[in-house]
């Protein structure tokens, strides 16, 4: 077998020494004095990666995510990897799968700059050989009947699966969502909760839930469902975006201030991100009159004022 050199593979990949330490210390690929071809192999894909901007911790949370979602040892040569805003998907036993969120895409391969379309939440890949395939065909067969438009059939089918088996995250987390749809908040709230019990590590299904308690007009239960998909995956960038709007609501600004400010971190381009840059403006406009005025308030004398007020302008 062909063993490369640490400085074959700088060499061969155009890699700046830091750029490898960089990805060593981000756990992206243990540090090696020789490498075989899958490291060369992955350590390519890391370089694509990187050149579309995606950050090291970013694409470590995803392939951690594919890592435990469908027991893969390497998703990045074991799998075709596709980006996904700041998120990877991955290409994998003829579907691709958003590990993070636990999604399917309809993948058209239209071409690179082309989003996938989100079809529905999956079950844990890794597990489906254990499941009842009978309850993966009417799985299948409800999500068709979405696509189609026929929701009263897809829920009738989801329900179906909840009767032979309760903890169905799938089917929790789509029946949940139809009911959000047709504006049965109460019903897709309580879908979602038996999600989160299902299965406490679903990232989704707290980012769903906040946003049906935010519907309900419940804030502070909203906040606490936004921070546990957070915390279960700290590069949501969806979820960022709706925290910011919920502190907002609140009048916590500075609160909101962060979240707005992680979101453009995320996702750089479009209208979401150019809404998140113009709220940023605006908070940090507020934010400089207003401590402007607390401190000319508290003033000892007019001398020291200047000073003062070149300190808040700085901070803005």
């Amino acid at each position: 077998m062909t063993r490369y050199s640490r400085q074959d593979v700088l060499r061969i990949l155009r890699l700046a020494p830091r750029q490898l330490h960089r990805w060593e210390r981000a756990g992206l690929i243990p540090p090696k004095s020789d490498y075989g071809f899958s490291d060369l192999t992955q350590l390519r894909v890391l370089a694509e990666l990187c050149g579309q901007r995606m950050k090291p911790a970013s694409i470590r949370n995803s392939v951690q995510a594919m890592q435990a979602v469908a027991g893969l040892a390497n998703p990045l040569v074991e799998s075709t990897v596709v980006p996904v805003g700041a998120r990877l998907a991955f290409r994998h036993s003829g579907v691709m799968v958003d590990p993070i969120r636990r999604q399917l895409f309809l993948d058209f391969e239209a071409g690179p700059t082309r989003r996938p379309l989100t079809l529905a939440v999956m079950p844990t890949l890794r597990n489906a050989a254990t499941r009842d395939r009978a309850l993966q065909a009417i799985f299948v067969e409800a999500v068709q009947a979405e696509e189609q438009g026929k929701k009263t059939q897809a829920m009738e089918l989801y329900n179906s699966i909840l009767q032979q088996e309760p903890k169905y995250t799938a089917a929790l987390i789509n029946l949940g969502t139809l009911n959000y749809h047709l504006k049965r908040y109460p019903q897709a709230e309580d879908f979602y909760r038996r999600a989160t019990l299902a299965d406490p590590e679903y990232v989704l299904a707290f980012f769903d839930l906040g946003n049906v308690l935010d519907e309900l007009g419940r804030p502070d239960e909203s906040i606490l469902a936004y921070q546990r998909a957070l915390a279960l995956s700290p590069s949501y960038a969806d979820a960022h975006y709706n925290l910011a709007l919920a502190y907002e609501r609140k009048g916590e600004r500075r609160r909101a201030l962060t979240h707005w400010q992680a979101y453009v971190r995320l996702d750089r381009e479009g209208a979401w991100s150019e809404h998140a840059r113009s709220q940023i403006r605006k908070l940090l406009s507020r934010e400089k009159l207003s401590i402007a005025h607390r401190t000319t308030a508290y003033l000892p004398n007019p001398g020291r004022q200047a000073s003062r007020l070149s300190l808040v302008a700085a901070f803005a």
